[in-house]
């Protein structure tokens, strides 16, 4: 049965430089030496560890998100990349400066890594750091809201709904009835939804009200002119801590590992040689308008008073000037509901 190859590329960027290492003369990045034992296979006399192998099984688990390969797969493509191997060395390409410089960039990147790792081991993330740092997050969760609106296009129609409520009308009534959004066939309802769900103007509208009360001054976004119903708020539940503990654990290492660094970077001596990039000279206007021979003449042939053909004339060109800066601006989406 004929095995395909893997592509691995991330995966062989740790793999290659150790094969690299393996058959170098430098006895300090020498590999150990692999026994028959210990070997899961032999390319021209040269084995291949089980370690190797568990590595990379490992590896294509983490990076394709738990999906698995049989392992004679895995070890058809250590056996392939051990032919290519041989191939390069033998061609003496590992002399090659190119390679060089690309190897001592993943060597440095290892090494980068190694040392992170190395701190975060010595400096563990507690189940303590841990916990508090939750009851931190969850002590400000803050609250969401229910409410329902009604969306029109003018201040003038928002003010006459508002009239109209205050005069004891039926608020998804007029939401049927007024709303040009798509919710108000339900009535305007939203639905729960936290504050960051909302355009700011809205959002700061419902946090100002109380339940029960809707706006008596029409609230505008750039969807148009709303009447706001806030009708109840209630405080978030945070997630169980055991549900959410290993999210937070990668959030503080990374925390650790920034602080560590800034610790290296503060007691280091670094001196920046790049040369500041200088940004080119913005054009400026001339202060003082042209004398009458500096100004530049216009033809008075019949060609230069008529317009080319195509070209669009000055009412034109303001006509259509609007419509192509709204088309450049991006959409943004109504309030919606929360899910």
């Amino acid at each position: 049965m004929k095995l395909k190859l893997i592509p691995l590329i991330l995966a062989s960027a740790t793999l290659l430089p150790g094969c690299f290492e393996e058959k170098s003369n430098d006895a300090a990045t020498t590999a150990p030496a692999v026994s028959k034992e210990d070997a899961v296979a032999s390319v021209n006399g040269v084995y291949i560890s089980k370690k190797t192998l568990d590595t990379l099984e490992k590896e294509i688990a983490e990076r394709s998100q738990g999906q698995t390969f049989p392992k004679e797969q895995l070890l058809e493509e250590l056996i392939q990349r051990e032919l290519l191997i041989q191939q390069a060395l033998q061609k003496q390409l590992d002399k090659s400066p190119e390679v060089i410089e690309r190897m001592a960039t993943v060597r440095n990147s290892l090494l980068s890594q190694a040392a992170l790792q190395d701190y975060l081991k010595a400096n563990p993330v507690t189940d303590e750091e841990i916990k508090a740092e939750y009851d931190s997050k969850m002590a400000n969760m803050g609250e969401e809201y229910k409410a329902s609106h009604i969306l029109v296009k003018t201040e003038d129609e928002a003010k006459k709904i508002i009239a109209e409520l205050e005069k004891g009308g039926d608020f998804k009534a007029l939401a049927k009835k007024h709303s040009i959004d798509p919710m108000g066939s339900e009535g305007g309802d939203l639905g729960w939804f936290t504050p960051d769900r909302m355009v700011p103007p809205f959002s700061e509208a419902v946090i100002a009200l109380e339940n029960g009360k809707f706006s008596k001054e029409p609230v505008q976004t750039q969807f148009g002119w709303h009447i706001i119903l806030r009708e109840d708020s209630r405080a978030l539940t945070p997630p169980p801590f055991d549900a959410v503990k290993e999210q937070i654990r990668p959030m503080l290492q990374r925390q650790k590992a920034q602080t560590m660094i800034e610790n290296l970077r503060n007691n280091a001596k670094v001196e920046i040689l790049l040369a500041p990039e200088v940004k080119p000279a913005e054009p400026q206007a001339s202060e003082e308008p042209a004398t009458a021979s500096e100004a530049p003449q216009a033809e008075t042939s019949p060609d230069a008073q008529t317009p080319a053909e195509g070209s669009p004339t000055a009412a034109e060109t303001d006509s259509t000037a609007p419509a192509e800066a709204a088309a450049d601006e991006e959409p943004q989406s109504q309030p919606k509901p929360a899910e």
